[in-house]
């Protein structure tokens, strides 16, 4: 998931339309400098091919449109049809799909958030598991963070029909990575999960961040118990998840079922105004005051 604040203009003019693959496009008539990103839903199988075909021509629509970064979903890369298939199809950094996609973000002068990307693991040759990296590549297509999901998926949900269990061919990740500096703010890495998780981005609140991010290809299951956040940008690439600013409204999404993109604005002004009105970093006591249960 993403945490990520985003500001629609309400003065701002909004175009939708439909390509003839049928992905949607929210577009906005720009009135005023404050940075755009892109926030994409893509349906993505095992076909490598076609996977990065549809990212990339959603990156091409946002370049279009005014953005200067664009925020991909978990598995943007490719979704497994089974275990065996997700580490079949993974790759390490140096792997023809990263390669792509540094290509496109330097040919573009755009900023990429790929998440979460199928890496291999170090020990690949005689682990055979793969880490969840989630990457940043900046806009003259250098990799300037990898952060690998922390908090992995392991859940049984007899009722419902749900048995997942990551770590049984994922790595944790060792730590987090500091906040990026990019043209729409200082942007704190997550994945999915991470986020029912708030140490995590409490910690990355405390080392600056502006926008908190978690791509996500959730469950139907688990994924319909989604939230929303209040104090940080929420930017969650992922089916049918809206964005969400600092107080928690809802200010659009990419729809239910198709691929697609939105444009937003991030009004950092709006998430300074915000936390001199609602100091929560103040209000937060001692380490020792949570710990009292204890």
């Amino acid at each position: 998931m993403l945490l990520f604040r985003t500001i629609l203009q309400p003065r701002a003019l909004y175009l939708r339309y439909q390509s003839s693959w049928g992905f949607c496009l929210i577009r906005k008539c720009r009135m005023s400098s404050v940075p755009l990103a892109a926030i994409c839903q893509v349906t993505c199988t095992p076909d490598k091919e076609a996977n990065f075909a549809a990212c990339m021509r959603l990156v091409e629509q946002a370049k279009e449109g005014g953005a200067s970064m664009v925020f991909l979903p978990e598995g943007f890369d490719y979704i497994g049809s089974n275990q065996e298939e997700t580490l079949k199809l993974s790759e390490s950094l140096q792997g023809n799909t990263i390669s792509r996609y540094t290509q496109l973000a330097r040919k573009l002068g755009i900023w990429l958030s790929l998440g979460g990307f199928h890496e291999r693991g170090e020990d690949w040759e005689t682990d055979r598991r793969i880490y969840n990296s989630h990457i940043i590549i900046n806009d003259t297509g250098s990799i300037v963070s990898v952060y690998r999901k922390g908090h992995l998926f392991d859940v049984e949900l007899t009722g419902r029909g749900v048995s997942l269990k990551e770590s049984s061919f994922t790595i944790p990740g060792h730590s987090l990575m500091p906040p990026v500096q990019s043209p729409v703010g200082k942007v704190g890495l997550g994945v999915c999960y991470d986020l029912r998780f708030p140490e995590l981005s409490l910690a990355l609140l405390r080392h600056g961040a502006e926008i908190l991010t978690y791509p996500s290809a959730f469950t139907v299951a688990t994924g319909a118990a989604h939230w929303e956040e209040r104090g940080v940008f929420v930017d969650k690439p992922v089916s049918c998840v809206p964005i969400v600013d600092p107080w928690g409204e809802v200010l659009g999404d990419c729809g239910a079922t198709e691929p697609g993109l939105a444009l937003v604005e991030i009004d950092l002004q709006k998430l300074r105004d915000t936390r001199r009105n609602m100091p929560l970093q103040q209000h937060r006591r001692d380490a020792e005051f949570y710990c009292s249960l204890d």
